[in-house]
């Protein structure tokens, strides 16, 4: 008989890799440490595969599809971001298990074997799993194009995976990849909920996931909060199992939590009680994260393309008016794309959406894309003052 032997809750923030000037070395240093403490957690349990639950930030499924849910059952399944690479195997008869009888079970899920997933993936790959020799099983669920899944559809997700596990052989660990508040890209950025933060850890410490469960996507949405989806499917397969904080980092613009949550094992909350239900203002429909208009395509395709592209991030510095062109932007989606290359702190910090959302351009994906180019700027910086 099959057995869930650890389930973990991890941050994945790109800052983690890139650690640009704007963080806390320190908050950055404990996020890394409570990650390394999960791996050490995994190894101790003796997992014969770990189902690592995460999102996309618009760099594996663009705007071309993008599925609700999907399991990756190649051989390998291949992680990339930050210049590292990873390329860890697969548990194939688990993977493909989980995808014929999750669609039986009428979940529809998607399935790819070379699926090249980005840092939500790679962060467990780097720091929780960190060279052990135990093969994975990637499940993707889509947390920031909606029509979203529900939180409520993701637990009942999680509880059907937890059923096929107890129905076969192995002990399987199951790390979910995401939270806590944040708004990245957005005007809101660096006004993260905490507030909201604290009050699902107090609940998630006493094992009340219902709690969360419940939320709309809406709301998720209005606390910066839908990365959270990924961690509602291990509350699904967990059940009522209290959790326990490893480390909660309130950066400047996101709530960084790792938090385990070890079968039959007591805990002691770290956090109050919270004392009433969290206030939303649940003023409808999505404020911050959005299915990008038709129109705005050709933009958000070359910032899609910005990010995976070396030779086209080079062009953007040496040319942008021609790459503009290119891509056939718009007057005014051509003059935000020059805003790409400030490297001034003050872009993300401001109370005002980044230019190129104005014209169009998916949150998400701006920021994503001003990580990759940002680093550059600094890359070719460096590199002039050794010539000089």
């Amino acid at each position: 008989m099959g057995q869930i032997v650890a389930a973990m809750a991890t941050v994945h923030a790109p800052q983690l890799f890139t650690r640009p000037p704007s963080e806390d070395p320190a908050q950055l240093d404990a996020d890394i440490a409570a990650m390394r403490e999960l791996g050490r957690n995994v190894e101790e349990s003796q997992p014969d595969a770990i189902i690592v639950i995460g999102s996309d930030h618009l760099e594996t499924f663009f705007l071309s599809s993008v599925p609700t849910f999907a399991i990756v059952a190649g051989e390998t399944s291949r992680a990339k971001f930050g210049g590292r690479d990873y390329n860890l195997p697969i548990h194939q008869p688990l993977a493909e298990d989980l995808l014929d009888r999750l669609v039986k079970a009428e979940f529809d899920l998607a399935y790819s074997q070379d699926a090249e997933l980005g840092h939500s993936f790679a962060a467990v790959y780097e720091w929780v799993i960190e060279g052990r020799a135990i093969p994975v099983v990637p499940i993707f669920v889509n947390t920031y194009l909606p029509p979203l899944p529900t939180a409520r559809r993701c637990a009942a997700l999680g509880r059907a995976i937890r059923e096929i596990i107890l129905s076969r052989p192995e002990r399987v660990a199951i790390v979910a990849s995401g939270g806590m508040s944040h708004y990245p890209g957005t005007w809101k950025y660096p006004q993260p909920a905490y507030d909201f933060d604290w009050w699902a850890i107090a609940h998630m410490e006493r094992g009340r996931h219902h709690v969360l469960i419940n939320l709309t996507n809406e709301q998720l949405d209005e606390v910066g909060n839908t990365e959270m989806l990924p961690w509602m499917i291990l509350f699904g397969a967990v059940g009522n199992q209290p959790g326990e904080l490893l480390t909660y980092q309130p950066t400047w613009h996101h709530g960084h939590a790792v938090m385990r949550f070890i079968p039959n094992k007591k805990q002691t909350p770290g956090t109050p009680e919270p004392g009433h239900d969290y206030e939303f203002r649940n003023e409808g429909g999505y404020q911050f994260y959005k299915h990008p208009d038709p129109a705005s395509y050709k933009l958000n395709k070359l910032i899609y393309d910005l990010r995976h592209d070396a030779q086209l991030r080079l062009r953007l510095f040496e040319n942008t008016r021609s790459l503009a062109d290119e891509y056939g932007l718009k007057p005014k989606e051509a003059e935000a794309l020059e805003t790409l290359k400030d490297e001034s702190i003050d872009v993300l910090r401001s109370l005002k959406s980044h230019p190129l959302v104005e014209v169009g351009a998916h949150p998400l994906g701006t920021l994503m894309c001003l990580v990759v180019v940002q680093a550059e700027a600094r890359r070719r910086k460096r590199l002039a003052e050794v010539t000089k």
